[in-house]
This record gives structure tokens, sequence and C-alpha cells, in this order.
């Protein structure tokens, strides 16, 4: 996962400096930075992204300490020092010398006593992404043998690089004039400073491969080539998008490598479920997120109080809020004792073997591979798009109701990592699922956001409105559940929309017609009544389990009318069941004249 944070003048860019840079431990002044990170048993931190060449750095340079000062901590060129011998040798001022080091606004003017802001006092001068990969990789990581350590640290600098490219190429954008009203795509690109770290910040040390990119906030303008800011909201609005693709990316470079399957797990009962490598001992998870734990051990307690203090149970924010609150109480101070990695990785694999024994930790990578030949032969790794958009649009209209282009690209990466299960994806492809879904299941829902299109997902006339519209509202349920059975209806429709195409019959009014290609635009949404009420009724159920059994209702309606038409066909055409033989025939062969049954494949059909 991807989670974002700022660094400020001040507190964040201490932290920055005593902290990040030197592999979350504790950095003591006065100690030079090359030698805390040796002590700490971390390696260097490298730039990353491509606008170095704008600064004269390259890919892969090693980051100074000087350099991280100039341009993470003061937004100034990271050679300023010599540009400003330089200037002050031609006569220039030294306030004219220092400018002219300065990218875009300088910090002084917003510590002007004129700026009424807060925010604008206290400006951005970068963004800390943190990459982690999924628990079981951390695992795989710390207790495997030194081979598949430096795989995995090889695919998760890999995912890690594209989605940083995808995001310099396609989200980060540049703002200039007052408000940042006008933006536009960046110049040359981002500028990155790298940080590999090794462990988590528990009271008993575990595993926690993660890296922090620290992406400078300064950029070129791509008009005028002058530096400015980067557009805060437009990282944040995207970071999700930018975390299922980091996860689409790392699994794929692990099966591609190690040959490694993956397979759903379900953390809290009715919410998203993460990917896990298949294989890997679920009792191994517990030990290596013991902060988890803490956590809701604290959570709990803050729920209670809560409830006692308003009355009824937190919502969504609420309970985000104290998370967080939880997360705050429980963290633990950073580590004054400084382990290499060898000798971390050592003092985890004895942790493990006490809790699990010998057998557990020393087998690992050869049941991965068992369990990954188990999931290649149920799971066929084939996207059908079709398919994709309906799921898609589905989850996302139960979960948000009015949502925009990149909570369905968010979506449709999950989907993949669902049904590819680390096998490669061809480019583009999330694209196009999001493309399908905005052309042929939504409309307009205001002047920036859109919903879902329910006469494109279901007609108006059927009972299907008692299976689906009921699934979009509060119920007791978690709100991904509804989804999930939404998407599973939908999903059923048009799987007997295809059983009735290949039996030769007519589409039902009430079926999905599977789009043939989608529309250049999305189609407006008209209610076809001039006093503006609701085409279609509002109903209702009172709870899912009855939505469910609406469910299998109309599933066996659909499979009834399948059947009759069949039979009408046999009728019309006067087809007749061939006589049954006295000896059956081998298993290879087919009865002449017999269909083949449709078959059901996880995966869909291309």
């Amino acid at each position: 996962m991807i989670s974002m944070s700022e660094v400020r003048p001040g507190n964040g860019w201490r932290y920055l400096f005593r902290g990040v840079m030197v592999g979350d431990g504790h950095r003591t002044a006065g100690t030079p930075l090359r030698a805390a990170q040796d002590e700490a048993g971390v390696p260097p931190g490298v730039w990353k992204g491509r606008g170095l060449a704008a600064l004269g750095l390259t890919a892969g340079d090693v980051v100074t300490e000087r350099q991280a000062e100039l341009l993470l901590g003061e937004g100034r060129h990271p050679d300023a020092d010599r540009i400003e011998r330089e200037l002050l040798a031609q006569g220039k001022t030294p306030e004219q010398a220092r400018r002219a080091t300065v990218l875009g606004r300088p910090i002084e003017h917003n510590r002007s006593p004129k700026t009424d802001k807060a925010k604008e006092r206290t400006p951005w001068l970068a963004f800390d992404l943190t990459f982690r990969p999924p628990p079981t990789a951390h695992i795989a990581w710390a207790l495997m043998d030194d081979r598949h350590r430096r795989v995995l640290e090889l695919c998760n600098g890999i995912a890690r690089d594209k989605t940083l490219a995808w995001l310099e190429e396609s989200v980060a954008e540049i703002r200039w004039k007052a408000g940042g009203k006008e933006r536009d795509r960046v110049k040359d690109g981002l500028v990155v400073a790298v940080f590999q770290h090794y462990e988590s910040r528990a009271t008993e040390s575990r595993p926690l491969l993660h890296a922090h990119a620290v992406v400078s906030i300064r950029a070129r303008r791509p008009h005028d080539g002058k530096w400015g800011n980067l557009s805060a909201d437009s990282l944040m609005t995207h970071i999700v998008a930018a975390d299922t693709l980091y996860t689409l990316y790392f699994m794929e470079e692990v099966s591609a490598r190690l040959g490694w399957a993956w397979e759903p797990r379900e953390v809290t009962p009715g919410r998203r479920p993460v990917m896990d490598i298949a294989g890997i001992d679920r009792r191994l998870i517990g030990w290596q997120s013991t902060r988890r734990q803490q956590i809701e051990d604290a959570l709990s307690v803050l729920t209670d109080k809560y409830e006692e203090r308003q009355g009824h149970a937190p919502g969504e924010k609420a309970g985000y809020a104290l998370a967080c609150q939880a997360a705050d109480q429980t963290r633990p101070p950073k580590r004054t004792e400084l382990l290499s990695l060898t000798e971390l990785r050592t003092r985890w694999r004895e942790s493990a073997i006490r809790a699990f024994g010998a057998c557990t930790v020393y087998r690992l990578a050869e049941r991965a591979r068992a369990a990954a030949a188990a999931v290649w032969a149920r799971v066929r790794p084939v996207v059908d798009v079709a398919l994709a958009a309906v799921d898609v649009v589905a989850v996302v209209y139960v979960m948000r109701g009015a949502f925009k282009r990149h909570h369905l690209l968010a979506e449709a990466r999950r989907h993949l990592s669902y049904v590819l299960r680390g096998r490669p994806h061809e480019p583009g492809l999330d694209e196009r699922i999001v493309q399908t879904v905005v052309d042929d299941f939504t409309r307009p829902a205001s002047r920036r956001m859109m919903t879902a299109d329910l006469r494109a997902l279901y007609p108006r006339d059927t009972e299907d409105q008692a299976v689906l519209r009921p699934l979009t509202r509060k119920r007791t349920a978690p709100p991904y559940e509804r989804a999930r059975l939404a998407a599973d209806a939908l999903a059923t429709r048009v799987h007997a929309v295809r059983r009735a195409e290949r039996l030769g019959s007519r589409a039902r009014p009430y079926a999905v017609a599977v789009p043939a290609a989608s529309r250049s635009h999305p189609r407006p949404f008209r209610d076809g009544r001039k006093d503006g009420r609701p085409l279609e009724p509002e109903t209702g159920v009172d709870t899912v389990e009855r939505t469910r059994q609406t469910l299998e209702a109309a599933a066996a309606q659909v499979a009834a009318t399948i059947q009759d038409s069949r039979r009408a066909r046999e009728v019309v055409y006067g087809l007749r069941p061939e006589p049954t033989p006295a000896t059956a025939p081998p298993p290879h062969t087919q009865q002449p004249g017999s269909q083949p049954a449709p078959g059901r494949t996880t995966g869909g059909v291309t």
C-alpha cells in the first residue's frame, strides 16, 4: 500500500533528516548522514525521476545531506552553494545570489505578516510517499534465503519506480497564479529521493520492507520553464489509484520471477480483502503485524467511549478518526539499538522458529510453489472487459453513489489483481475497462461527478429492481458486502444472456446486453417524465438476507426462461432427442446432435 504525508518547514523537515533518512531510527545531533546510515544498517538514499536533468543530477546518484537540505528543506537548487559563489564573484549582492538559487517562490515570502492564511505561512516542501508490499511479502523477505530476499527487494523497487513514473506522466500537475487556478502537466518530471527501510516501529522489531519516496514540490512549468509548486490535491486525489497500481505491479513481478500465485484474504468481515502470497502460513501474519493488534486493542476502548458519549456507533469518518487516534496513542518511540540487516534477519528467524517451529519457517518457499500450482490449476487468468466493467461500476456505485474517474480506475486495478492473481496484464487494460464503464454504464450526476446509469444496468419493468436497488441503500450489512452482491447479480445476468445467445434464443427484455463497442461520450440521462419524478419507483427490503433470497429467485427465473425457450424451439423446428445407445461412448467422444453444456470458469471469457 501507499501512504502520503507532507513535509513542511520546522518539525516535518527535522523528522525527515533525523528519522526517515536513517531508516526510521534515531540520529543523534552532529552525526554525519552517511555514518548514521551505516550504523543503522540501511543503504543511502538515491535520486529518482525525470526532473533530475533540469538540476544537473542523475538517476541513481546518492542523496547527500547538503543536497537534501537545500532542495527538500529550503526549496533551493541542490548545488546552490557553487551557484552563489559564482554569482558573488561576478559582483552580485548576497540577496541576489541567494534569490537566484531559489526554485520558485522562496519560503521567506510565506513568513510575511501580510499573509493571512496559516497554510500559506507554512508551505509544503515535499510529499513523503511510503511504499509497503502486502504482509506476506514481508514474511517471505525476512524468513527465506538471500536469493528470495534479493528478488523481493528487486520486485519492490521495480513496482515502486513504475508507479512513480505513472504519477509523473499522468497525475502530476503544476499550478500558478492566484489560488492555483492555472494548471498543467509538468515540463520535465518529478524529483524524488528514495530511502529504503527494513523494519517496523513495533516494540519488538518486526520485518517491514518499505521505502520512503520523498517527492520535491518544485517542478517546472511547461510553457515558460519557470519553477513552481506541484498541485498537492492532484496527488492526494489519485493516491488510492497509485496504491492499487503499485500492488498490481508488485504481484506481477513476484509471480514472473518466483512463480508464486496470489489469493485474497479477508482481514475484516464485510471489508475489502487483501491479496496475499498463496501458501504462506497465516499464523505468521499475526507474528509480523504486532502493531495492528495494539491499534485494535486501543481502538476498541476509544469506540466504547465514543458510543457512551454520543449514544450511537461511530460512522465511517468518525471511525477513521478514532483509528488515527489509536495509532498515535500506541506509537512506540524509536529504537536506540541499531542492528544490521543480517542481524535483524537472524533475530526474526529465531523468533519465528520459537513460535511456530523450524518446519514452518524453512519450508515457506516449497509451500508457496505448491500452492501456486494449485491456484493456476483452478484459476484462468483471463480478463473479460465487459464483465470487469459491470463489476467495477456496481462496486463503486454502491460504495460511493457519485464518483469520479480515478475511483473507477482504482477499482479496475483491484479487479485485475483479483482475476489475474499475479499474471501480467495488457498495458492500458485498466484504462480500457474504465472507458467502457464511462461510455456505457454512467450518466452525469453533477458538473464534476458521475453516477451509474441504472437503466443501462437493468430494465425498469422487471423484478430485478427488487434485487439491485435495495443494495444501494444503507443497511446493516457493510457497504462492500452489498457491493459484491450487486456485482455478482449483474454478472449472473450477463452470463445468462450469453448462454441464451449460444443456445440460439433472443435476449429477453430484462437481459443486460453486453456492448459490442463503447460509445465515444457518456450517455445523457433523461427520465422520460415531464413532472420530474423518478422513472423507477423506489423499492426496498428489510434485511440483506431477503435480498439474497430475491437474488436466488431471479437467477432461477432466468434459468427457467432459458429452458422454456429451448423447448419452444424444439417444438417449432421439430427437434427430437437422439435415442440412448446401448453402450456409452468413450469419455472423449460426444453424442451426435447434442449440445455441449456451457461451463463456468473463473476469470471470464476474452
